[in-house]
């Protein structure tokens, strides 16, 4: 099942090979997997949810806001490891995953779909090898699931 993982930042950063990728402030950090069982709808479904999740706080302290009103910045991460299965031993297996090339292309797709509902949305360096830097607000981290039929 697609997955995103979301955390609410006061700023984060991808840096590859130690130099800044991209760079956000107050927003959203967006982890992304695929499951090679994914069906294309999950991708606009989770944007419009990703989108319009209230987890920013109005006046009174409660969540309210979504990044979309608030006009907030997102950094997408592709993440397959959010796929791994650890059921069996200590090593995480990456067999459902999504394979590489498909995951890329529906990576940009998710993207895509977060531009089409007004967000500002960077995105990390897809198969490199990444550091993010991230100061968590709350900390709100919130995990969104699409499984087929949903």
């Amino acid at each position: 099942m697609m997955k995103v993982l979301i955390q609410r930042v006061k700023e984060a950063e991808c840096l590859v090979d130690d130099t800044v990728h991209a760079r956000i402030g107050e927003g959203l950090v967006l982890f992304v997997s695929f499951h090679k069982d994914d069906e294309t709808s999950a991708i606009e479904k989770l944007a419009r949810k990703t989108a319009n999740l209230r987890i920013f706080e109005d006046e009174e302290g409660k969540l309210n806001h979504s990044a979309k009103a608030l006009d907030k910045e997102i950094l997408s991460i592709s993440q397959f490891t959010l796929e791994a299965d650890t059921e069996k031993g200590n090593r995480p297996s990456f067999t459902e995953a999504m394979p590489p090339k498909t995951a890329e292309r529906w990576y940009h797709l998710f993207t895509e779909a977060l531009e089409a509902h007004g967000l500002a949305v960077y995105e990390g360096s897809f198969q490199s090898r990444m550091q993010i830097r991230l100061v968590n607000d709350g900390p709100v981290t919130i995990l969104l699931e699409r499984t087929s039929g949903q």
